[in-house]
């Protein structure tokens, strides 16, 4: 690590009103602060002479006291650099540059003799604040009202965003005008088993923009420790987003005792979409990796017994005898199995040798454990013990069964939002799954919060899914975690938290799909903050196979499910169709078990929200490349040249590509396998149907590759 820490140069000022300003290290982003005539915090943006944040105020609204809003001057302002190179524990790239240029204003509100600095950073591709509070004597314990940062919009810009809701971001994405929302919102809107939807105006982060100049702009937050999520409220007059955080059950927003800081706010901005998408400066806001020894946590390629559930084929219950369970009084051995349970042992044995046969790390198995015939809708606390199996799963057998084949089992708690039940189970759970030889665990959260009346994303719980994660690590247990809070970069502080789910994933194709432009737009929003578990690879997307009840159709090309490895970036990738569907496609299997779950370098080739994305990555500690492309409703041609590649190397290309007659809707199956040798000069152009895609390997030639395979054509 190369670290260059500059002294920092302190500016005194006694005026209120005196402005002070920080670049970014090329100078192509400049911010600059002043307190307006009251005493209020301003701040305004600017990306290469253009302006991006129009004067925006900040701070905080408290209960019950004076507010943090106006009335400051400026007691001292500072300016200093940054710069190192770090390495994740897993990522797109080996390593990370940190460099930056930052404003610390330390403020004083006069009428009450109570302190807050706020701290800038501004990066080439964007800037991030925070509010940071010092011990005082009359500062020391307070109640959020709410959070007034504002974003102040130039003009009225194009955005990709879902509605503003305490409990759920499984939305499809809405693109519109900014003025255009207060009148789509409503539409926006679909079922979900806990939702609250807090304004006909409000959004979710991570909120993509395009202005008609052609910046591209994203809002965001990082560091998300013992806070209420941010969500965006626009006064659609002004064009103007403001901070709106989620309450706990009391309507409070948080509650702070100096010294304390907040997360930072981000704005990203440039002018090439494949910038806003290769920017680590979330990461870069986040703490650095708070694990001495990470050696335990390894990125991990999984299939399992979950799909055939979710598309209605299987039930996680063992029984449909019961209309309640309560647990260590119901006697599953006089029950009758309903025949449709998915996690017996033969059919857990079936994924397990599917898994050692093609290579893949673990094999999840949703539905093992008693109780899931009540699991949610009923408010119920003690919903899950997570250590005791059905009488038709046996622990001890299939994890010795999948240790013999060299497999993993994965470990699935889904708590029913019975988060009190799950803490209190906790370390006997965590106990459990090291004693059978699990390391990785699916958590979930669905359905109404229990304590009742906390919300999903509020502070309360924000500290639990925070609490889960590090207590994981005691037993070196890896977390993704389903129904959580949206990520902001604490995969680079706590990196076993391996994934999120966060957004509307694959299991919305088996309700009724997902717009063609989903997965063009989830890079650009839901990934800004980290990786998705998005259980991508369905091979079979016409679902009448599985059973009598009405089914959707996944809305994408078998290809564009493979392209999914690529653009959709996570460590934690499953192969997420049953086995059956993916026997019949071996030959376009084979790319789910080349492609890598983690990298030494990615590079985006081109990107447009809500159009297409192809993006390149080099697998970790090889030469070897995979590319992924996807389109959305419109069928496109990507063409882009391989100078990526080591000049002076040959590589075997396989490229996995739409038919001819490929359609998302007519002919999803429809696809064509070529292969050939190629060199960094190599010009491809690839055929994208109508929400397609392609995937293409690209393996470093041996000297027999070069004497069979043809140069490529």
């Amino acid at each position: 690590m190369r670290k260059l820490m500059l002294s920092a140069i302190c500016l005194l000022f006694a005026l209120a009103g005196k402005a002070e300003g920080v670049s970014s290290p090329s100078g192509q982003v400049k911010l600059d602060f002043e307190l307006s005539k009251n005493g209020a915090p301003t701040y305004q943006v600017e990306y290469k002479g253009k302006s991006v944040i129009k004067p925006s105020t900040l701070g905080l609204e408290l209960k019950n006291t004076n507010n943090l809003l106006d009335g400051f001057e400026v007691v001292k302002a500072s300016t200093s650099s940054f710069d190192e190179t770090w390495q994740p524990v897993w990522g797109e790239t080996k390593d990370i540059r940190n460099h930056y240029n930052e404003l610390l204003v330390e403020l004083k509100q006069t009428s009450t003799d109570r302190f807050m600095n706020i701290r800038f950073r501004v990066y080439d591709e964007g800037i991030g604040f925070r509010y940071e509070f010092p011990q005082q004597k009359n500062l020391s314990y307070f109640v959020i009202k709410e959070e007034h940062s504002q974003f102040a919009m130039t003009g009225d810009h194009i955005a990709w965003w879902i509605p503003g809701d305490y409990d759920t971001q499984e939305y499809d994405y809405t693109e519109s005008k900014l003025s255009e929302i207060p009148g789509l919102l409503a539409a926006a809107i679909n079922d979900n088993l806990s939702q609250a939807i807090f304004s006909p105006k409000g959004v979710q982060t991570s909120l993509q923009l395009k202005t008609a100049e052609g910046l591209y702009i994203n809002l965001h937050e990082a560091a998300l420790v013992d806070y209420s999520c941010m969500h965006l409220n626009l006064d659609d007059k002004n064009l103007t987003f403001e901070s709106w955080l989620t309450p706990d059950a009391q309507g409070n927003k948080g509650y702070l005792q100096s010294p304390c800081r907040t997360p930072w706010r981000t704005v990203m901005v440039s002018d090439d979409a494949c910038e806003i998408l290769a920017s680590n400066l979330i990461l870069n806001l986040n703490e650095p990796c708070k694990y001495k020894d990470t050696s335990w946590i390894k990125p991990v390629k999984y299939i399992g017994v979950w799909w055939e559930m979710i598309a209605g084929k299987s039930t996680w219950a063992y029984t449909d005898d019961l209309p309640s369970v309560k647990l260590g009084e119901t006697d599953y051995a006089k029950t009758k199995p309903n025949g449709r349970h998915g996690a017996t042992n033969e059919n857990v044995k079936r994924y397990i040798d599917f898994a050692a046969e093609n290579g893949l790390d673990q094999v999840l198995v949703e539905g093992w454990n008693e109780g899931w015939e009540d699991w949610f809708g009923h408010s119920k606390d003690y919903v899950f013990d997570f250590v005791t199996p059905y009488p038709d799963f046996d622990v001890k057998m299939l994890n010795a069964y999948a240790k013999s084949k060299g497999v993993k089992l994965m470990m699935h708690h889904e708590t029913s939002a019975s988060v009190r039940n799950y803490e209190r189970h906790m370390d006997k759970a965590y106990q459990f799954m090291v004693d059978n030889g699990y390391n990785a665990v699916k958590s979930g959260y669905v359905g109404n919060m229990i304590p009742r009346g906390e919300h999903h994303y509020g502070q309360w719980m924000n500290n639990h899914y925070l609490y889960a994660v590090t207590k994981a690590a005691e037993y070196k247990i890896c977390v993704n975690a389903h129904e959580a809070v949206r990520p902001t970069g604490l995969c680079r502080t706590y990196p076993n938290l391996i994934g999120n789910e966060s957004a509307r994933g694959t299991e919305y194709e088996a309700f009724g799909g997902s717009k063609p432009f989903h997965t063009t737009l989830l890079p650009f929003n839901r990934l800004i903050g980290g990786p998705m578990d998005y259980t991508p690879g369905i091979f079979d997307t016409k679902l009448d196979f599985m059973g009598d009840l009405p089914h959707g159709q996944v809305q994408t090309t078998l290809c564009k499910q493979l392209a999914l490895y690529v653009t959709l970036y996570s460590p934690l990738q499953m192969a997420a169709d049953l086995v059956e569907n993916y026997e019949k496609h071996m030959d376009a299997f084979q790319f789910i078990k080349d492609v890598a779950v983690d990298w030494d370098d990615s590079k985006y080739l081109e990107a447009e929200p809500g159009d297409y994305i192809t993006a390149a990555r080099k697998a970790k500690g090889t030469n070897n490349w995979f590319v992924g492309g996807i389109t959305d409703e419109n069928a496109r041609t990507a063409n882009f040249t391989l100078d990526f590649l080591e000049p002076g190397k040959q590589y075997v290309a396989t490229l996995y590509a739409d038919g001819k007659d490929a359609d998302y809707k007519e002919n999803p199956t429809s696809y064509q396998i070529k292969k050939g040798i190629v060199t960094s000069k190599t010009k491809m152009s690839v055929k994208l149907a109508r929400s397609g895609g392609f995937a293409l390997s690209l393996i470093e030639a041996t000297p027999s590759d070069k004497k069979v395979v043809k140069k490529w054509r």
